[in-house]
């Protein structure tokens, strides 16, 4: 490889998203890697990765449906406050209006938060945590992140945070909420699935809000 001027391309080295508060206790792990769900919204898995720009980091975290993976909460910021995971369930919340969901995430110091706690507590939510530095414990979240990176991150560069959340809104609610199909859903999206299940249960089209 030297003689023909070859080199090995490496990952990027990727900032740290999760930092532990070693003074709170985690919630308990609720899921145990179990993440088939019966319906929607009886299941939730979140995270939170970094986008890089030409002008620094850009912070996402999601909130997915296990039952359909589809993407239901969202936010983005340039800092990884607690607010940044508060923003995401509450988009979630607003969208799906669970009636008893579990919510499982790391052990990052966002979602052992106090404000995270409390909205949790609100919405009706039952944080559940899986243990330090295993992605399989967060398995559906690190295959969402996976797929963003492949199909978005390594094909496109941002020069601004603007560019960026542009971007990423394109790719969640212009494709893989409606138009990326998975071999988990019998090949097709998680908005089509969702339709799907609505048309089969109650005849009729619409969303899955209140289906839970």
């Amino acid at each position: 490889m030297r003689a023909l001027g070859v080199h090995g391309v490496s990952r990027r080295k990727r900032p740290r998203t999760t930092v532990r508060d070693r003074t709170v206790a985690p919630a308990p792990d609720l899921v145990a890697r179990n993440f088939t769900a019966a319906g929607p919204d009886h299941l939730w898995v979140a995270d939170i990765t970094y986008i890089p720009t030409w002008a620094g980091f850009l912070y996402l975290a999601v909130v997915l449906d296990a039952w359909s993976r589809r993407v239901i909460g969202w936010a983005m910021a340039a800092h990884l406050r607690s607010e940044l995971v508060v923003a995401a369930l509450d988009m979630a919340v607003e969208q799906r209006r669970p009636a008893d969901v579990i919510h499982h995430s790391d052990q990052g110091c966002q979602y052992t938060s106090i404000a995270f706690g409390l909205r949790c507590r609100d919405a009706g939510v039952r944080p559940s945590m899986g243990s330090v530095g295993d992605a399989y414990d967060n398995a559906l979240c690190e295959s969402f992140f996976a797929t963003l990176e492949c199909e978005l991150l390594d094909r496109q560069r941002f020069a601004t945070h603007a560019d960026a959340r542009a971007g990423i809104f394109d790719f969640i609610e212009g494709w893989y909420n409606p138009r990326r199909r998975h071999s988990a859903l019998d090949y097709v999206s998680p908005a089509a699935y969702e339709q799907r299940a609505w048309s089969t249960t109650y005849g009729v089209s619409g969303s899955c809000r209140g289906m839970s």
